[in-house]
């Protein structure tokens, strides 16, 4: 299975947070049970540099990738996964536009899941 796409926009300063449903070719909901998730911004998919860095371990402010959705309660087995990047997170980001992509990983097993651009919307009120 091809990654989806899909672009969002991080307003510097300001609390991301939306979620992804993960669902087999039949329509169901995978079970995220033992998968970990990981997920880069970069400036180029070729390059080295990193801008963030996400996980499904997620840093004292939460920020990371939920295995139990947005909301942080919603059962693995639903497949809905949740993209959260607190206001401090964000506010330390300087780029334009950037490439990310997710992954979902069990034992040896890698989904790429979704891909696509991502940009900074910079803030102005600090």
């Amino acid at each position: 299975m091809a990654a989806g796409k899909y672009s969002f926009i991080i307003e510097q300063g300001a609390t991301t947070n939306f979620q992804i449903n993960w669902n087999d070719e039949s329509g169901s909901a995978v079970d995220l049970s033992g998968y970990q998730a990981r997920m880069q911004i970069r400036p180029g998919v070729e390059s080295s540099d990193v801008f963030l860095s996400l996980s499904s371990s997620l840093k004292s402010d939460n920020t990371g990738i939920n295995l139990s959705g947005s909301n942080f309660i919603t059962p693995l087995a639903s497949g809905s996964i949740g993209v959260y990047i607190s206001a401090a997170s964000s506010s330390a980001l300087n780029f334009g536009e950037a490439f990310y992509d997710i992954e979902l990983v069990k034992g040896n097993e890698v989904t790429r899941l979704l891909e696509g651009k991502v940009k900074l919307s910079k803030n102005v009120t600090r």
